[in-house]
């Protein structure tokens, strides 16, 4: 039986610093996650899971019943770096070297490997689940290129650099192999 993972990319919420799990959805990101939705409205989701950040759940909204979405605390976005400021260009080198190195992050920050580790459990009992056939997940660029480079080393910097706000990739498994992974345009 195949299993079919759709990670949805929130949609645009305006950077604050320090309101990571606050940040609410731009106006923009609001008519563009209607978009998302409305693509989606005929798949028969068996279950939907959501970071706890409120831009990733306010990405969902209309989905399904927001009082059946599972929040998972180890869904939140990879926190490259601490509660502190960095250039962006230092931002970006430090992203690109966390593919290439797994255990690398700044200071205060979480390395590839650890958001593997909390984030990967949450995926494996997606796929062990025999009643789970199409899973929505609202999530993040970061984690979600994280989980999928977990199966595939192709996900990746570039591949991260490559994705939108919002953002829909259906991620089709047979067990616990990764069989494709198609962008879904909304």
């Amino acid at each position: 039986m195949e299993t079919n993972i759709y990670f949805i990319r929130h949609a645009d919420s305006p950077f604050i610093f320090g309101q990571e799990r606050e940040r609410p959805l731009s106006e923009e990101g609001v008519q563009s996650a209607k978009r998302v939705v409305e693509s989606l409205k005929n798949i028969p989701f068996d279950a939907v899971f959501s970071s706890p950040y409120i831009r990733a759940i306010q990405t969902l909204d209309g989905l399904i019943d927001p009082a059946t979405i599972v929040i998972e605390e180890n869904l939140r976005e990879r926190a490259l770096k601490g509660d502190y400021r960095l250039p962006e260009e230092k931002r970006e080198h430090a992203h690109m070297q966390s593919f290439g190195d797994v255990d690398f992050c700044l200071e205060g920050g979480e390395a590839l490997r650890e958001a593997q580790y909390r984030s990967l459990p949450i995926i494996f009992h997606i796929l062990e689940n025999q009643a789970y056939q199409h899973v929505a997940i609202g999530t993040h660029g970061n984690i979600m290129t994280t989980i999928l480079h977990y199966f595939d080393s192709s996900f990746d910097y570039t591949f991260w650099k490559s994705t939108e706000k919002p953002d829909i990739y259906q991620a089709t498994f047979s067990g616990f192999h990764l069989l494709r992974v198609q962008k879904r345009e909304y």
